[in-house]
């Protein structure tokens, strides 16, 4: 008859780094568990990060379009009013947020 109670092959190897009191085994054991519990960042996307700011009240800041080449072609008054920001239309918000988890 098989007696199960008794392991067949007696354990000689230990992991490297682990020492045999068990303190410091059982905070080992705590530390790893720590690092498991914590839940995954959310990565922001860096395409919209480039082009978008969250302002102080929530509202989502972007660039105006038609300020990057052609100037000669475009009247002062345009470029003028291209230098400045616009603001992102509201139906779209929900949408560049979701891109800026930490914006």
């Amino acid at each position: 008859m098989l007696d199960l109670t008794e392991p067949r092959f007696p354990i000689i190897f230990r992991a490297p780094g682990l020492q045999n009191d068990a303190s410091s085994g059982a905070s080992a054991r705590a530390d790893e568990r720590a690092k498991v519990a914590t839940m995954p960042k959310m990565k922001t996307n860096k395409a919209a990060a480039k082009r978008f700011r969250i302002t102080g009240k929530g509202r989502v800041r972007r660039p105006k379009a038609g300020g990057n080449h052609g100037m000669q072609e475009k009247s002062r008054k345009r470029l003028r009013r291209l230098r400045k920001n616009d603001m992102v239309h509201t139906t779209m918000e929900k949408h560049v947020k979701r891109l800026l988890p930490y914006g």
